[in-house]
């Protein structure tokens, strides 16, 4: 078993909390050191109670999925004796209404960008089945009942 910590700061000040019209700008830190600026989503809560420098939850949820199956991408395709020079992904998730009538992440499109170097080319199956295993072992994805789609971009 792991654990993973996270340290969230967020401080009122001034602010006219019971009015509803305080900023949800806060700190997020991290065990290892880093440190990012937090914030609601502006399409959730509007400028300037949001911040639209900050990190809000749903890029967070979104970059994680993308990040997972990126580590677990690198990994099957380094055991498969294959080359990446680089790996660029632009993930877009989808905020909408369930059944339920829940505002929830749908479907997280994960668009890789994967540019391969040396002798060894995936072929088209192979790079199907190296997104395949990595979906399939990544910890994050496997944790959400988001639908998680890959997109190969070329």
């Amino acid at each position: 078993m792991s654990t993973y910590t996270a340290q969230l700061v967020w401080e009122r000040g001034t602010q006219d909390f019971p009015s509803n019209k305080y900023s949800r700008r806060h700190q997020i830190s991290f065990d290892g050191g880093g440190s990012v600026l937090g914030s609601s989503s502006p399409s959730v809560v509007p400028v300037p109670l949001s911040d639209p420098a900050g990190v809000d939850p749903e890029e967070a949820f979104v970059a994680s999925l993308s990040s997972c199956h990126m580590l677990w991408f690198l990994y099957f395709a380094a055991r498969g004796g294959f080359v990446i020079d680089r790996y660029e992904d632009n993930p877009i998730g989808v905020l909408e209404r369930n059944a339920e009538r829940k505002m929830v992440i749908t479907v997280v499109t994960l668009r890789p960008k994967i540019t391969f170097s040396g002798d060894k080319q995936p072929t088209a199956e192979e790079l199907d089945q190296l997104h395949h295993k990595a979906h399939e072992e990544c910890n994050i994805a496997n944790s959400v009942k988001t639908e998680v789609r890959v997109e190969q971009v070329s």
